[in-house]
């Protein structure tokens, strides 16, 4: 065996990222709004551990704490996302001053301890007074994200190069209203699909609004991309994995690069496709400069008759290792394929991997350190499937490991741990540097990733 070094390009960005609702708290602080996510969380039975957002990791006040971290381990790069709740409180769009102001510390703070921010502008905290008149569903809610993403732009744009515009739509979309599991907690096909070509059409309208307001800004959007194969092959399995490729990858992804939804999937949803107008496909297409790529797992896909969505299910190798995180498969060579293929679907976009990593049963050892070796090996073989993918010509700009810190995991509240540093939620929210952040921190001093070889 022997040692052998991958070195990433030149001025690759390695940092983290984190979510507002999942960290800030505060929710009643600043001048801030509810959010569908305050809603949903404190609806009985929503969560897995009946927790709210509301105090999250108290990041609202903490910040400067959570900077000198990233600072610490030489983490020149974060991608934060703006809360629009704190920013726009009406339908009239009123804008918040006091929600300016933090933002205004946070960024600056970043600045100066020179780490640049990645700001997404949403990131599923949708207002509530939005959703109380349909939400995602009626189309004034493109108009009123239009107007707080003008509003965020031109305040930041002097301090702020690079922005994402939507974290992930099919998540926002088909977790929040075809399965339930997400704010608003609907279950419907057709709405989900209504929501989805929303959320695309204020995505490419307000890539326009961006460059007109900063013309030498970056702009792209974050997709969670999963590399999809079928569970056999047999004739079923494979067309069920075609339909999962087509309704959660190429629903987000044709639309933006194509300018058309995928002809297969247009066919077989059918009746359910959602209202639009003819301009719509144009405005979807705006050109952006990256892609963010959100990457977690291979979905192995089945037939099943029982599905009322696309009449596929995922299954499992059971040699394959899983993460905590119940339906994640730890599969390195997924990223790698992911890659790979927007490259040959899509051509030369610049990529960033704008979110990866992965859960475990974190705690305190009697050293009083968190050493997490499952996690540390989990990002030395993710980092390394996408040196593999820049080998073979992939244009990656950087990586963005999730998350910073532990925090409020959804519809899982508190119950996963996906932080490079340790939180502390029955002593102070206080900070604790996991094994994972010292390995992470020597990749971004370094530039490189070791490998044995045989």
């Amino acid at each position: 065996m022997y040692s052998k070094i991958l070195q990433f390009p030149k001025d690759f960005a390695w940092g983290t990222a984190t979510a507002s609702y999942q960290i800030e708290g505060g929710v009643k602080e600043g001048g801030r709004v509810p959010s569908i996510w305050d809603t949903f969380s404190h609806t009985p039975h929503k969560i897995e551990d009946g927790k709210t957002g509301d105090v999250a990791v108290d990041h609202f006040h903490r910040f400067p704490e959570d900077i000198a971290l990233m600072k610490q381990f030489g983490l020149k790069h974060y991608r934060l996302s703006l809360a629009w709740p704190r920013i726009i409180v009406d339908e009239k769009g009123t804008i918040e001053p006091r929600g300016l102001a933090f933002y205004d510390h946070l960024i600056d703070a970043l600045l100066e301890a020179g780490i640049t921010p990645y700001v997404t502008l949403y990131h599923w905290d949708l207002p509530q007074y939005l959703q109380d008149i349909g939400g995602w569903e009626n189309r004034k809610t493109v108009d009123a994200f239009l107007r707080y993403a003008e509003v965020a732009v031109q305040h930041f744009s002097d301090r702020v190069e690079n922005w994402m515009t939507f974290n992930e739509p099919w998540v926002a979309s088909f977790c929040g209203n075809l399965n339930g599991a997400h704010a608003p907690g609907k279950k419907d096909v057709p709405v989900a699909l209504q929501v989805a070509h929303h959320m695309l059409l204020a995505h490419g309208k307000v890539v326009r609004i961006i460059k007109d307001i900063a013309p030498k800004a970056k702009v792209g959007i974050v997709q969670n991309l999963a590399w999809v194969e079928p569970a056999t092959q047999k004739d079923e399995d494979i067309l069920a994995a075609v339909r999962w490729d087509g309704a959660y990858n190429r629903w987000f992804t044709d639309p933006v690069f194509n300018g058309s939804y995928p002809e297969d999937m247009v066919s077989y949803f059918g009746n359910h496709m959602p209202v639009m107008q003819e301009s719509d496909v144009e405005a979807m297409a705006a050109p952006i400069d990256f892609l963010g790529v959100n990457y977690y797992t291979r979905r192995l896909v089945a037939y099943d008759s029982q599905d009322q969505f696309i009449e596929a299910k995922q299954t499992y190798r059971a040699y394959v290792p899983r993460a905590e995180f119940e339906e994640f498969e730890v599969w390195p060579e997924g990223l790698y394929k992911v890659l790979t293929s927007v490259k040959e679907k899509y051509g030369d976009i610049p990529i960033y991997i704008s979110e990866n990593g992965t859960t475990l049963k974190d705690v305190v050892s009697a050293d009083g350190c968190v050493h997490d070796p499952s996690r540390v090996a989990y990002l030395h073989d993710h980092f390394s499937a996408v040196h593999q993918a820049i080998a073979e010509g992939c244009d990656i700009r950087g990586y963005f490991v999730w998350s910073l810190l532990d925090n409020y995991e959804w519809g899982f509240g508190f119950s996963k741990r996906f932080g490079i540093v340790y939180v502390d939620y029955e002593d102070d929210l206080r900070r604790i540097p996991k094994d994972s952040a010292y390995f992470l921190a020597g990749v971004a001093r370094t530039n490189t990733v070791k490998v044995q070889s045989l």
